[in-house]
This record gives C-alpha cells, structure tokens and sequence, in this order.
C-alpha cells in the first residue's frame, strides 16, 4: 500500500493565517499539518523532570484561575499528578526514547497471506480539544519474509497513540512505521474509535 498525500504548509501566512485561513474560518474542519507530530524547535531540551515541574506550576494557576481551592487535600497534589500523566503516560509517545524497539523473525511457515491483528486498543486525546479518543486499531501486512510480534504491534500503535493526535494522521503513522520495519508495503491500518471532543 503506497502511502499518497498533501502536506500542507504549517507557516502562518496573512497575519493569523495558517495554509491561508484564519481559525475562525476553518472551525471543526481542521487542515492537516502533515504526517509528522507537529513539534517546535528544541521539543527535547527539558529533561522530563524539568518538564513536569513547569506543567505542574501551569496546571496550578489554571486551577486558581478557575476558583479551584488549591489548598483542599483533595485538590492540593492534582498539578504533580496531571503533569506527571502527561508526561509519563498520556504524552509519552512524543518522547523518541519510548519508541518501541522491534524485533523481526523470519517466516518459517512460508506463510504469503496477510497477517491481521484485529481490535488493539488504543487511547489518544484529541490534539484540538485535548480530550480522549478511544478505540480500536486492526493492522494488517503481508510479509516480505520476516514477521513481527502481536506485542510489537500492541507498542507501536501505543506509541503513536500516547500524543496529541487526529485520527488521520494516527493511522498513517502506524502505517508508515510499519512499511518501514517489516520492508514491505502490503501493509494497511484501521483505526475505529470515539472522538469525545464530537460527543460529549
């Protein structure tokens, strides 16, 4: 399956405009920025620690400034924790250091038809809204001579999940990742899921 699209150009143009239309212009319709995680420039100067404890001092004064009691006990520890989801867990695809390593075996079985691995769950959190999307991912690839394992394909699609995402780009991620690890094109993935930024 030969991967085909249109990268459209992330640099704002016309003042706030971005690919040549203002927010307010696009809505819900959202442009896509490309196949890669839009990322700035230096996204891995700050150690994890680092990142934690500016997330944590962020998250307190949105809390403040939405009346939260910062001193309640039930209250008073929900920065640390937020920035430690985000930053270990919800978010940890976009640190390089958690891709997952992959290990190929050869295909003994001659085995020449696809291979499918059906209803991987998936969380991920919508990269407009920040709130959860969850479902399911089928991945499917004829082998080029090596296989991998179920519990590869489980982290790989972890992996780009754990980010602010769209669907879209969610899937052709996966897939490209696979092209490249198994070398071979014959690969195809599903995403179904629940968007809760559509039906909450």
């Amino acid at each position: 399956m030969k991967q085909h699209g249109i990268t459209l150009s992330t640099r704002p143009v016309n003042g706030h405009k971005r690919n040549g239309y203002a927010h307010d212009e696009i809505g819900d319709d959202h442009l896509s920025t490309g196949l890669e995680t839009p990322m700035k420039k230096g996204a891995f100067e700050l150690s994890d620690e680092e990142k934690k404890y500016k997330i944590a001092a962020h998250f307190a004064e949105i809390m403040d400034i939405m009346g939260l009691d910062l001193t309640d006990d039930s209250l008073k520890g929900t920065p640390e924790r937020v920035a430690k989801m985000y930053v270990e867990e919800i978010f940890s695809g976009l640190n390089p250091k958690q891709k997952p390593r992959v290990t190929l075996f050869d295909n003994k079985y001659q085995y020449n038809q696809m291979l499918v691995e059906k209803n991987i769950t998936l969380f991920s959190n919508c990269e407009h809204h920040f709130v959860p999307i969850m479902g399911v991912a089928h991945v499917a690839y004829i082998s080029s001579g090596k296989v991998i394992g179920l519990s590869k394909l489980n982290r790989i699609v972890q992996y780009y999940a754990k980010r602010p995402q769209v669907q879209e780009r969610l899937t052709n991620q996966i897939a490209k990742e696979l092209i490249e690890v198994l070398d071979t094109e014959d690969v195809a993935v599903i995403i179904d899921a629940n968007h809760l930024c559509v039906s909450s």
